[in-house]
């Protein structure tokens, strides 16, 4: 795997059979090991992802809010989702991708799954229950946010079991017919041609004779047959959105979150090189954040006022910004790009999240107390946010709230897996805090958790 500047916070993670044991390391310096699974988080990218999926899933009867959207920095060609709505995306599928369309034929597909229930039915119950629990820490861990910085995160995941894995991930021909013909319905629903599905698996239909130690990991769980490909053929001819492209808005996006990803995850000579002489809106993306990463600020800098003086409005080129600002010690310059970012883009706990970081870091009472209401806010959609319940604990200590600086430090060491740490503190709040109030309440619970958790690991 790529090295990755301090901006993708790194975490190494070692699966258990009963709990995901996150152990943070320095930011940066982390490699994934083999059978890893790298998260990346990005306000963004989420976004984008958000704008091909939502409808599709709201043509296939589910709540979108209810699938959870994670990437995995991986260059092959593959999607797949597991139990507890949970839907992943490999960096190289979004940067292979054509056109919106194809991302969005993947999203169907997978939908269909979701919809007919393959991920949590009949495979599930031929697998033993160690099988299962493997695939609840799975989840465990996309579901929960556990960067080590704010904005962008970069978790790695060594799944031990990862044979018995990509075994229950794996779908039958049958069941790939069905999310096929599930996915060109809710893509018509939804108003969009089902091409994208179509090009998408033409790119892997050469494949199909390869060992599948050479396959792209898509082909290895989603099995491909030419009668696939011939479905997808007629249902493209017969859509009613037949030759349509996706909307110019959702192209520009595209675009946009191909140039990041390049940017961020190959090396900045390279993307210097790649988009030189170019004046799109993606292309001077690409070189800023290039330049970032070298890092040579000033031009980095310049590129990126230039972006906001042309699209002020923008929330993550303000983003984008007040994190180089952050990252190279300009704290007080900071915090008025994050401010403005967050102002635009007020639902992205993201942003939120690196808003409430350079607040805390500036030390100030008022700006404190400003950080705990935004920290509160993010935790209030996700609530296993192990960095923002540290945020927390530190804004707690600071306005002399003992009390509730140990529930946030219990939170977030039970977020990370570390039971010890987090029955050790849960008996301090409620040394702490009234007793039978809410916050000592949880306190409790926590310390049940935790404890459950010690007699389970050393069962």
């Amino acid at each position: 795997m790529r090295k990755i500047r301090s901006r993708f916070a790194v975490l190494a993670a070692t699966v258990t059979l009963a709990v995901a044991m996150l152990l943070p390391l320095a930011p940066g310096r982390a490699q994934a090991q083999q059978g890893g699974l790298p998260l990346i988080r990005d306000a963004e990218i989420e976004h984008t992802l958000r704008a091909y999926s939502d409808s599709i899933f709201e043509a296939a009867g589910l709540q979108p809010r209810s699938i959870k959207i994670h990437l995995v920095n991986k260059d092959s060609l593959n999607a797949f989702v597991t139990p507890g709505r949970h839907m992943f995306f490999h960096t190289g599928l979004l940067l292979t991708a054509e056109t919106p369309l194809e991302v969005m034929g993947v999203v169907a597909h997978e939908a269909g799954h979701i919809a007919s229930g393959d991920i949590a039915g009949r495979r599930m119950a031929q697998q033993d229950s160690s099988v299962g629990a493997i695939a609840s820490m799975v989840l465990g861990v996309g579901a929960a946010v556990l960067t080590g910085q704010s904005d962008v995160g970069l978790a790695v995941t060594q799944l031990g079991q990862g044979a018995i894995v990509s075994n229950l991930l794996a779908y039958t021909r049958a069941q790939e017919g069905t999310a096929d013909q599930a996915a060109v319905s809710y893509l018509n629903e939804a108003g969009y041609s089902p091409r994208g599905l179509m090009t998408f698996m033409k790119k892997l239909e050469g494949q199909t004779a390869l060992l599948s130690d050479n396959q792209e990991p898509f082909l290895q769980t989603h099995p491909l047959t030419r009668d696939r490909i011939k479905f997808l053929q007629q249902a493209v001819e017969t859509s009613p959105h037949h030759g349509e492209p996706a909307p110019l808005k959702l192209r520009r996006m595209h675009k946009r979150m191909q140039a990041k990803l390049d940017a961020f995850l190959s090396a900045p000579e390279g993307t210097l090189r790649d988009y030189a002489g170019k004046d799109t809106v993606a292309a001077r993306y690409a070189r800023a954040i290039a330049h970032y990463r070298e890092p040579d600020l000033d031009k980095a800098l310049e590129l990126v006022d230039g972006l906001i003086a042309d699209h002020p409005d923008d929330p993550y080129f303000h983003e984008l910004k007040g994190q180089m600002l952050f990252e190279n010690g300009r704290i007080r310059r900071a915090l008025e790009p994050y401010r403005r970012a967050s102002e635009l883009r007020p639902n992205s706990q993201l942003i939120r999240l690196g808003l409430a970081e350079v607040q805390l870091q500036l030390n100030e009472s008022e700006l404190t107390r400003k950080a705990l209401d935004n920290v509160n806010q993010v935790l209030d959609a996700e609530p296993r946010n192990a960095f923002a319940w540290r945020l927390a604990a530190i804004a707690h200590g600071r306005l002399g709230d003992k009390g509730m600086t140990a529930v946030a430090l219990a939170e977030s060491a039970l977020a990370k897996g570390d039971p010890q740490t987090a029955r050790r503190q849960a008996k301090r709040a409620q040394q702490r805090l009234e007793e039978h109030s809410r916050p000592w309440l949880r306190a409790r619970d926590i310390a049940h958790e935790a404890e459950r958790q010690l007699e389970n690991s050393n069962g």
